[in-house]
């Protein structure tokens, strides 16, 4: 019986060698984020039905246990950002597929090395680690992400990582070849070795690199603007004890839920650009702000050290734009009117903030993405 095996063990060699372990017995794995709590991450194991859980104490087999697919290589949580997360399934297929589109576009040589410093539990960690073992590349994997490992890594010849744009901040970018920037929207000014790249768990890590498909990736925009993806790096579908229905229609494309569209870049290049989520867009007087926008308008003015921007119910106009800030001095914090005044000198007015909220940090996913849905409600 193939099994599928949570692997609740720290990033490192023992991860790495019992992920090979798994394959070769032909299980598939789960990685267990690190970070939850003990029931928490007991109950996610549970609702993903994993036979066993393998920690550093050894392997031990667990109630419930469902057989995986033929197939089948890897089970990863989604980030649960609008939700209860969920378990992509990917295949061995659709794992090579991504490697080999990855490492072809990046240009992966066989002196390369790859850092794996973002969490295992998430596919832009682990997808370090897979398309490593792939290509036979070599690799370093760190329990997380720290500056001066990360650095001590490149300065012992690891060439290649993937971070999130806060990572991003915290090193000098030039220690490596190149970097993949995944998570939340990178900043427009990012150091020339870095790539931005757009995907989802649900096709095995990033897709589109600074708005170019990998090769085999096709990308479709629906008439009302949601991006549609089809690729041999697609999961097979959801496991979990819901058995969630999957996004993917009867043509195989899949619905991401993320608006954009195709534009020039200054070469001529044909590259999409994504706006954000749907369900995110805010629409104020009949016009339509997107919050990243206005975020990055935000993120400019020197009182504001973190930002979210979502929409709140108002009578008149629909809904408001409204900021949630964290001061980078907590005692003087900036005024509404002016940061109102610093969004207009680059957006039209009515994107600019009616309302603001001050808090102490932004809830935020292990990959810095905001979870608008429970930032605190406006009194």
């Amino acid at each position: 019986m193939r099994r599928l095996i949570a692997l609740d063990l720290a990033g490192g060699p023992a991860f790495v060698d019992a992920l090979q372990r798994a394959w070769e017995d032909g299980d598939a794995v789960f990685p267990v984020d690190q970070r939850l709590p003990r029931p928490a991450a007991a109950a996610l194991v549970a609702s993903m039905r994993a036979s066993s859980i393998v920690d550093a104490d050894g392997e031990y087999a667990q109630n419930g246990g469902v057989p995986i697919e033929p197939g089948d290589a890897l089970v990863i949580a989604t980030s649960g950002a609008t939700g209860a997360p969920k378990g992509v399934v990917l295949t061995h297929d659709a794992v090579a597929a991504s490697a080999a589109a990855t490492s072809s576009r990046l240009g992966v040589r066989a002196d390369d090395h790859w850092l794996a410093c973002l969490p295992l539990a998430h596919v832009g960690g682990l997808s370090v680690v897979t398309r490593a073992l792939h290509r036979g590349t070599a690799l370093t994997v760190l329990p997380h992400f720290d500056a001066h490992d990360v650095t001590a890594a490149a300065k012992a010849g690891a060439t290649l990582t993937s971070l999130v744009a806060t990572a991003l901040q915290r090193i000098d970018a030039a220690i490596f070849r190149c970097i993949l920037l995944g998570g939340s929207r990178p900043t427009t000014d990012r150091p020339a070795n870095t790539v931005a790249t757009f995907g989802m768990t649900e096709t095995g890590s990033g897709v589109v690199y600074d708005g170019v498909p990998l090769d085999g990736v096709e990308i479709r925009v629906a008439p009302d603007g949601e991006i549609l993806i089809r690729c041999p790096m697609m999961m097979r579908g959801y496991r979990d004890a819901a058995n969630t229905a999957t996004p993917i229609d009867a043509d195989g494309w899949l619905h991401t839920g993320d608006l954009g569209g195709w534009h020039e870049d200054d070469s001529g290049a044909r590259r999409l650009h994504v706006d954000g989520r749907a369900g995110d867009l805010i629409i104020t007087g009949g016009e339509n702000v997107w919050p990243e926008v206005v975020e990055g308008a935000l993120a400019t003015h020197p009182a504001v050290a973190d930002v979210a921007v979502a929409a709140s119910p108002d009578p008149e106009w629909g809904q408001r734009v409204t900021a949630w800030i964290v001061a980078a001095d907590p005692v003087n914090p900036p005024t509404l009117a002016a940061l109102r005044a610093h969004v207009a000198e680059t957006l039209p007015s009515f994107m600019a903030p009616r309302d603001v909220v001050f808090v102490e940090r932004l809830p935020r996913t292990a990959l810095g993405k905001l979870q608008r849905t429970i930032l605190p409600r406006p009194d």
